[in-house]
């Protein structure tokens, strides 16, 4: 019933999770093969993935992922909620000094 109400739905996909923890670079990425582009909303857990690498070394491992899609009210609320949240980085006082 939640489903019909709110438009999620759920797909597994698989994905490749790369970690790399070098004196060059030190990052995890998680590239999804799917067909679609992931969206405001949407959320994406990789299961069994690894979290960690021993220093100087790179693990690029493959997994499955599952990607909840975001319903059109809830895609709208995160659009939304970015927006505001984003407003606050404009947000300038301008505020009387003290003179001594």
């Amino acid at each position: 019933m939640m489903a019909w109400l709110t438009g999620r739905r759920s797909v597994e996909v698989p994905c490749t999770v790369e970690i790399e923890q070098t004196p060059e670079s030190l990052h995890a990425h998680v590239v999804l093969d799917a067909a679609f582009e992931i969206e405001p909303g949407d959320a994406v857990q990789v299961h069994d993935a690894p979290t960690s690498v021993p220093y100087g070394e790179r693990l690029v491992v493959r997994r499955t992922a599952t990607v909840t899609r975001a319903g059109a009210l809830e895609r709208l609320w995160t659009k939304l909620a970015g927006h505001l949240e984003l407003t606050e980085l404009y947000e300038v006082s301008f505020s009387e000094r003290r003179r001594l």
